[in-house]
């Protein structure tokens, strides 16, 4: 069982004769015990130490140790644009938001992508999850880099702000205001090591417009904007890999004629290039997938010709890697390998995982979380829904308030293997199997610090956190 440090004293005692810190540069001293032993007391620290500043300097340590040891946040944008060059086979990212237990379920991304040569995954959080998760960029980084030092994983680490999106009602009553929410949030983020961002401003859509274009323009206005933004503050040497979204999520399905609407007027807005590298659009797919009242999940039917027309689009005329699918965890297993045959360059997954872990939890635990759920988020709970249907739509809730149990869960192995086989199943239909090569070839590894005091303090209590948009 790991430790949690209480001083950076004990942290200096941990670190001796494995790592030095000296005027600011670190050294590994012994690799072995660093990976076997020390990483682990460093990662519970920086996740469950009370002491906000202990956090910060050991996020910090991990950061810097990440370095050094050859784990280096990245940007996917270059091997993006490959792909609208076609220079690579068909493939599909899998873009994983790891809600709960996040250090050992990375951990397992590692080993899958070690065992099978994968240099094209990406690790996630959405907005919402931030929040509802209790999982700040800076600490979602940081374990998503202890698990690449755990597991001996040396190249680049993609991690990606997911759907930073816009509060359609916060911004038509104060634009500037939500534009520089997001831009906050990004900035954090980018500051923790997220290379990847997907803004999200499909929110503002407005369908009673006559003009495509005009329906777009709050759309393509505030994905320029952030374009801009990021591109000023990102660090040398790296192009942050941008993505953009022109159908909201659960919403009509995306046309051709949208995605070029969208492109026509974002083109005409950005000042600083290059602009984004992937667009996402809607299938016919919902987050979460839609709970039926025994709490399973209604089947949908994907509109895989929405993917291909509007991809095919996006690579020829302007060069983009591809569109990209929301939505998709809890789709049927048989549909998986059709993602890389139509121009797909990226999938979302999150909720298939969390179903994993509650489907394998231990009953008490999970009634517990189940009662805390019911107690602080009644409001949740609408008209007509049944208790499963409201539970496997809120349980989500209960990844913040429950960090530490799921972390040291009882069984948690046998949780992480089934995660781990889904992860092969999913990885080898998605065709990224192999895939190294083109990282390898396409991105470029930077160093850059992680900047201490970045992050908020998230410790509220459960009942202040307020949902707004969701992620898978």
């Amino acid at each position: 069982m790991a430790n949690i440090l209480e001083s950076i004293q004990q942290v200096n005692e941990r670190l001796q004769n494995v790592v030095s810190v000296e005027d600011g540069k670190v050294s590994i001293l012994d690799e072995k015990k660093l990976r076997e032993e020390v990483i682990d007391d460093l990662i519970y620290t920086a996740v469950f130490s009370k002491d906000y500043n202990l956090k910060e300097e050991v996020k910090y340590l991990i950061r810097e140790i990440a370095n050094e040891f050859g784990a280096i946040p990245a940007s996917i944008h270059e091997l993006y644009m490959a792909m609208g060059r076609g220079e690579t086979k068909n493939f599909t990212t899998p873009a994983v938001n790891i809600r709960g237990m996040t250090y050992d379920v990375a951990r397992r991304m590692f080993k899958v992508a070690i065992k099978n040569n994968i240099g094209a995954m990406i690790f996630e959080i959405a907005k919402s999850e931030i929040e509802y998760t209790y999982q700040r960029p800076s600490e979602y980084a940081s374990c998503v880099l202890a698990a690449a030092i755990k597991e001996g994983y040396k190249g680049p680490v993609f991690i990606q702000g997911d759907h930073f999106q816009f509060s359609a009602k916060k911004y038509f009553e104060n634009p500037e205001k939500e534009l520089n929410a997001i831009k906050e949030l990004t900035k954090e983020a980018i500051d923790a090591g997220f290379f990847n961002i997907d803004i999200d401003p499909s929110t503002l859509v407005d369908y009673s417009k006559e003009s495509l274009k005009d329906q777009q323009y709050h759309n393509y206005l505030n994905t320029a904007k952030m374009t801009d933004y990021i591109r000023e503050v990102q660090p040398s040497g790296i192009d942050i890999s941008i993505g953009a979204e022109i159908g909201h999520i659960g919403g009509k399905n995306s046309t051709v004629e949208e995605f070029e609407a969208f492109m026509e007027g974002y083109l005409q807005t950005i000042t600083k290039k290059p602009g984004i590298s992937k667009m996402s659009v809607q299938t016919g797919t919902e987050h979460g997938g839609i709970p039926l009242p025994d709490g399973t999940v209604a089947k949908v039917k994907l509109d895989f010709d929405v993917l291909k027309n509007i991809g095919e689009v996006a690579r020829k005329k302007y060069g983009l890697g591809g569109t990209v699918q929301h939505g998709a965890s809890t789709l049927p297993e048989e549909l998986f390998d059709k993602f890389p045959q139509n121009n797909c360059c990226e999938i979302h997954l999150a909720t298939g995982f969390q179903n994993i872990m509650f489907d394998l939890a231990p009953e008490s635990f999970k009634e517990e979380v189940y009662k805390f759920i019911e107690e602080n988020f009644k409001d949740e709970w609408k008209e007509g829904m049944t208790r499963e249907q409201f539970l496997y739509k809120s349980r989500k809730r209960g990844m913040g308030p429950f960090k530490y149990q799921w972390w040291t869960l009882e069984n948690k192995d046998e949780i992480l293997d089934a995660i781990e086989k889904k992860f092969e199943f999913l990885f080898e239909k998605l065709n990224v199997f192999g895939t190294k090569e083109y990282t390898d070839k396409y991105i470029k590894l930077v160093k850059t610090s992680f900047v201490k005091g970045s992050t908020k303090d998230v410790q509220q209590k459960a009942q202040e956190i307020k949902l707004e948009a969701g992620a898978d």
